[in-house]
């Protein structure tokens, strides 16, 4: 009896060891079919959120293809769009759009070293550097860096010594970080939230002031230019070009005045047809001619250059690169190209409060001497570098799936898309997690 006993007792330890394994054995599956689960899950949501967000890109799109191109500005539908771009809701995922206007900003690939300065935050050997970085050749300027540098890293790559292809390449260039890059706008959402003004507690890591500082990557580009057509999608006229009758054909525009600017030709500017000297308006009197019939010259007024002005070019490129916008560029990006100072500042808010009281924008660059307020010789320093038309576009998609308790995973996607070419051009393509 006493063996029979223990022998039980051995029997209930065994029963009791295979109950702890099975348990431990049940607590596994359950624990991994939960995490299969979430992995599903996160998969699905993956995919709704991508499609989402490929949604978001192809409906700013069609927008842009819908949009009139005589101007560009902050009113058109693109841009001002609640009601379309705003928390959209598609297959359980909420997704919102925002566009922005690449000849917003200054074209890295054609801005100044003075105008690089005029930039906040930006030093002379980081302006060097990135000087040294696009252009053709190996020599070192001022404090900048080439070839050498790089390639001596820890994890070395060579120098572009070329144009940049896109803005986050910037980041390559020595001792741009990503802090100046972004600044606190992390999200790209324009909106202070919390952990863009609570200092180091919560990234990204600001000053706290309650300001969003914005970061180069909002005043810079490398994908903006001009078509060099007018309003109507006209192929511009080169004053440099054609005879006497051509442009007065071309630009409607009297005989005397064509002769004169046939006269005067050599222009390095579609500026050059104006000074201070110009006329407001053009002479009432019978256009000059003596006897044999020859037409006198007569100098280019105001009022006519402003008719013209969105007709002529000084360049048989079909693209030129690096143009701002006067129509959607901010106060610090128009400020640089007038020079940088306070006065800068000063006429850029000006431009700025003008705009923002117009229906459709401004149409012609010639408006923003019209309004009064900038001299001929301030525009004549700008005249080539803006325009009020745009063709390439950023646009950014955040979409986030919806779950009963709470939000869940969010995706963004950021394409460049140039409208121009039919259809459209990818130009860059990035989507992953949200920050």
């Amino acid at each position: 009896m006493r063996i029979y006993g223990d022998n039980k007792g051995l029997v209930l330890v065994g029963v009791l060891w295979l109950k702890v394994v099975l348990i431990a054995m049940v607590a596994i599956v359950a624990q991994s079919s939960r995490l299969d689960m979430k992995v599903r899950v996160m998969r699905t949501e993956e995919l709704r959120c991508k499609w989402a967000c490929r949604a978001g890109i192809e409906k700013a799109i069609g927008i842009l293809n819908e949009d009139t191109r005589e101007s560009d500005s902050e009113t058109d539908l693109w841009c001002d769009n609640g009601e379309d771009f705003n928390d959209i809701m598609l297959e359980n995922c909420r997704f919102t759009v925002r566009v922005i206007d690449e000849a917003s900003k200054l074209n890295i690939n054609t801005v100044t070293r003075e105008q690089l300065l005029s930039l906040p935050y930006m030093h002379e050997d980081i302006a060097d550097a990135i000087i040294d970085w696009r252009d053709k050749d190996d020599t070192v300027s001022g404090n900048g860096a080439e070839g050498g540098y790089y390639e001596s890293l820890t994890y070395g790559y060579r120098c572009r010594n070329g144009p940049l292809k896109t803005i986050r390449e910037l980041l390559l260039v020595k001792d741009v970080t990503e802090d100046l890059f972004y600044g606190e706008d992390t999200n790209f959402n324009g909106i202070l939230e919390y952990n863009e003004r609570d200092g180091d507690l919560n990234p990204p890591d600001d000053d706290g002031d309650d300001e969003l500082d914005m970061g180069w990557i909002d005043y810079l580009t490398c994908y903006s230019y001009d078509n060099n057509t007018d309003a109507e999608g006209e192929k511009r006229v080169n004053i440099n070009q054609g005879n006497e009758k051509q442009l007065q054909n071309s630009l409607g525009i009297k005989s005397s005045h064509a002769k004169w600017i046939v006269d005067n030709r050599s222009h390095d500017s579609i500026a050059d047809l104006i000074n201070k000297n110009s006329p407001l308006e053009p002479k009432q009197s019978p256009q000059g001619g003596g006897r044999s019939g020859s037409v006198q010259a007569e100098q280019l007024d105001l009022q006519t250059y402003y008719q013209i002005v969105d007709k002529i070019t000084v360049s048989n490129n079909k693209k030129i690169a690096g143009r701002v916008n006067v129509n959607t560029a901010s106060a610090e990006v128009l400020a640089v190209l007038l020079g940088g100072d306070d006065a800068a500042m000063q006429l850029a808010e000006e431009i700025v409060a003008y705009r923002e009281g117009l229906l459709y924008g401004m149409e012609s660059i010639a408006e923003i001497m019209e309004m009064e307020i900038m001299s001929i010789d301030t525009f004549k320093k700008i005249a080539d570098s803006i325009t009020t038309r745009s063709d390439v576009y950023t646009i950014r998609c955040f979409a986030t799936a919806e779950r009963a308790r709470g939000d869940g995973l969010t995706l963004q996607t950021e394409a460049v898309v140039d409208r121009i070419e039919t259809p459209y051009e990818i130009l860059y393509w990035y989507q992953g997690a949200s920050n």
